[in-house]
């Protein structure tokens, strides 16, 4: 009698966790499949926030609107992709940032830029921004951007140029 409650306990647990790893694959795939979605070539179309203030997001050292128009490739089959900023006018010379990304929960856009001669787990720093607005052309980055001691929600505001 008791190997056979023994043995029931077991296969109820082992249905359990059979179950429980169906559903995180389940979720992982739901997850790739998002994520999938900004694979190819996008452009910052506009930039939300209030103008009357100077405000430099991704420790670049210039102006957010020095971002409208730049160009972001995304390839997530490994992970990887680039920004290229125009340059012109109070926005420098321009230049191109490789970045190494991800998107967790489908909601949550995660990237860090990648030095030359560095590899990605050296850099401990990066950004984290909310994806919203997303369709199959266009979606849109929300980031809290510290300034004078508080936050500013600056919106990115993307559309799709290429697939590659």
């Amino acid at each position: 009698m008791k190997k056979l409650l023994l043995a029931g306990m077991l296969g109820t647990s082992l249905f359990a966790v059979s179950c429980s790893t169906v559903k995180k694959a389940e979720t992982s795939q739901n997850q790739r499949s998002e994520f999938l979605k900004l694979k190819g070539d996008w452009q910052i179309v506009s930039i939300n926030y209030d103008k009357g203030l100077k405000i430099k997001p991704f420790d670049e050292g210039i102006d957010a609107q020095c971002f409208v128009g730049s160009h972001w490739r995304f390839i997530p089959n490994n992970y990887t992709g680039a920004i290229t900023v125009n340059g012109g006018g109070n926005c420098g010379s321009g230049f191109t940032q490789p970045i190494k990304f991800e998107v967790k929960d489908g909601n949550t856009f995660m990237f860090k830029k990648i030095a030359d001669g560095t590899k990605a787990k050296q850099n401990l720093a990066g950004y984290t921004l909310d994806v919203i607005n997303q369709t199959t052309d266009q979606f849109s980055l929300e980031q809290d951007v510290p300034f004078d001691g508080s936050t500013v929600k600056v919106v990115y505001n993307f559309e799709r140029t290429g697939m590659k």
